[in-house]
């Protein structure tokens, strides 16, 4: 994974795949040191997949200053220019679809389409659940916390009879790099740049073919905010899936779906 500097920061990111150019935009915390990841999915088998740790992420620079959306937006489209990439399908993902819709709406020549999964709009247009309001919890009773509101059916009562499968939700959301120096002050500064994320007012102007993919049991990137997006982005293409905020990972026809989409070639 080569870490070239990139504006102002120096960019961890890492490129497999053939086919037609995508940009994956990950999810809060994401680091492409965890495994499985997005290079292990489907993707690569269709697409030349380009992505990237972002500001303040994994390896790449860790500035300890407050984050904007617009600069997450800027480092994808100058990690586009810096692999020679003139355009792009976009795949966004949670906290990545909140820097995707600012990549569409910020660089729209650089979006060919647009794939906007449990995410939401900010704003008047409904935020996603704000967790940076959970930062001052131990990171085991925060990843329990989480497990109710990512899935709506995993309430108290689910959580007392499937102890095993909470113990291994739990751990699936430990942070294996939590020691490393500047790790806590760069998560709070990705959650300040997300409680301020709002592009509801400015949806209108995202013209390329979109996709909102989300879960039916998201709490996190509630359906509602779903109905929001695609009652503003003009012609978007709203489609369900059975599960919540990882419905990706629970429903298997997602991802096939996302990928027909992405393939499809406009005139």
């Amino acid at each position: 994974m080569p870490i070239e500097t990139v504006g102002d920061i120096d960019i961890c990111f890492e490129r497999q795949g053939t086919g037609p150019r995508l940009l994956y935009i990950s999810g809060t915390g994401a680091d492409l040191r965890n495994r499985p990841g997005v290079f292990d999915g489907p993707l690569p088998r269709t697409f030349d997949v380009l992505a990237y740790d972002q500001r303040g992420l994994g390896r790449t620079s860790k500035p300890d200053r407050p984050y904007s959306m617009a600069e997450y937006a800027d480092d994808a489209a100058r990690l586009m220019d810096h692999v020679g990439w003139r355009d792009s399908r976009v795949l966004g993902i949670s906290f990545g679809g909140m820097v995707a819709q600012e990549l569409a709406l910020r660089h729209p020549a650089k979006v060919e389409r647009l794939v906007l999964a449990c995410t939401s709009p900010g704003g008047a247009g409904e935020p996603s659940y704000p967790l940076h309001r959970l930062q001052d919890m131990e990171p085991a009773e925060r990843a329990r916390f989480v497990i109710g509101i990512s899935d709506t059916r995993r309430d108290l009562a689910w959580a007392e009879a499937n102890p095993a499968e909470v113990d291994a939700l739990v751990a699936m959301s430990m942070d294996g790099f939590a020691g490393e120096p500047g790790r806590a002050m760069v998560a709070r500064r990705q959650m300040e740049a997300r409680a301020g994320h709002d592009t509801w007012d400015r949806l209108g102007d995202i013209r390329c073919p979109t996709m909102i993919a989300a879960g039916r049991y998201d709490g996190i990137a509630t359906p509602r905010a779903q109905e929001n997006m695609a009652s503003r982005i003009p012609g978007a293409d709203l489609r369900y899936y059975d599960g919540g905020h990882l419905f990706m990972l629970q429903d298997r026809s997602a991802f096939p779906a996302m990928i027909e989409f992405l393939q499809h070639a406009d005139a």
